[in-house]
């Protein structure tokens, strides 16, 4: 009992390890794009990144067969969780702001409560619908309202959109992944799912590698390699085992803690700002995931 404990504290830990450099992806990220790394460029320098990691990373752990009837999952977790997810986030961010991004993620968890009920079966509450309904009003009130003039965010509505995206297909990710992830360690499983990814996204993704600007000073090289090796590698990896350990909707509720850190960071990073629009947006979003998420007593 002592040992299933610990592994779950750990399991735990994972899962709040990854959401917390999300949080501060949001700012460092930012500051890439897109004047060194076009949105675009990134995701060819991610999901290559992490594929040849993941490939390394295999060398050392048990070789293991994907069965045939595995693929399917597989091939569609890989297209929702680093293809849709990563292309629809990085152009939002480049077309938005750090913090609206921070705020419409934590989305997910609602996008796991319905998904669950469609595809698990799983039933839905009164209190579940409330929270859906309070995080949609938030997430579409910032899309339609959050229309502020900055040159770093050319069209904050259709970013803010594409983060919804990005929310949307991340949900569906982590249901779909779980049962593969439960049956393989989690690096065979993200080796091919990142292999399956940058094949995808290379027809999307080359043309905006090519026109990288490789003249970066350190500081941008060393955010360059955050995303890579923490953002995509590391934060894949400890989803990935907390997938192994725990439920999809308790792994997906860890998003909440992104706006505390990513509106913290970007603030001290001088990169963004609060105002009326972005605070009630927030607060709608927040609640809503947190009664979307709440356990049912009754």
């Amino acid at each position: 009992m002592k040992a299933l404990i610990n592994i779950r504290v750990v399991a735990f830990l994972a899962a709040l390890g990854a959401t917390t450099i999300y949080g501060i992806n949001h700012t460092v990220a930012k500051g890439v794009m897109p004047d060194y790394v076009g949105a675009f460029g990134f995701i060819f320098l991610r999901t290559g990144g992490a594929a040849l990691l993941f490939w390394i990373s295999s060398i050392f752990v048990k070789s293991e067969k994907i069965a045939k009837q595995d693929w399917k999952p597989l091939i569609t977790a890989a297209i929702l969780g680093a293809s849709i997810n990563m292309l629809s986030f990085f152009k939002g961010l480049e077309l938005s702001t750090p913090i609206n991004s921070s705020i419409l993620v934590t989305i997910t968890p609602i996008i796991v409560v319905i998904f669950s009920s469609i595809l698990l079966k799983e039933k839905i509450y009164f209190t579940k619908v409330l929270g859906i309904a309070m995080g949609l009003v938030g997430a579409i009130g910032l899309v339609i309202y959050g229309k502020e003039v900055r040159m770093d965010a050319p069209n904050i509505p259709l970013g803010n959109t594409l983060f919804i995206v990005n929310a949307t297909a991340y949900g569906l990710y982590l249901i779909v992944i779980k049962k593969v992830m439960e049956k393989y360690q989690p690096i065979t499983v993200l080796k091919w799912v990142f292999t399956i990814a940058f094949i995808v996204n290379l027809p999307i993704t080359y043309s905006s590698f090519n026109q990288i600007n490789w003249e970066m000073p350190p500081s941008i090289i060393a955010s360059v390699v955050f995303v890579i090796l923490g953002t995509t590698y590391m934060t894949y990896l400890f989803n990935g085992f907390a997938l192994t350990k725990l439920k999809a909707s308790t792994v997906s509720s860890f998003v909440y803690v992104q706006p505390l850190i990513g509106i913290i960071v970007a603030i001290l990073s001088g990169q963004d700002q609060l105002n009326f629009t972005k605070v009630a947006a927030g607060i709608l979003v927040l609640s809503g995931v947190y009664f979307a998420s709440k356990k049912q007593t009754i």
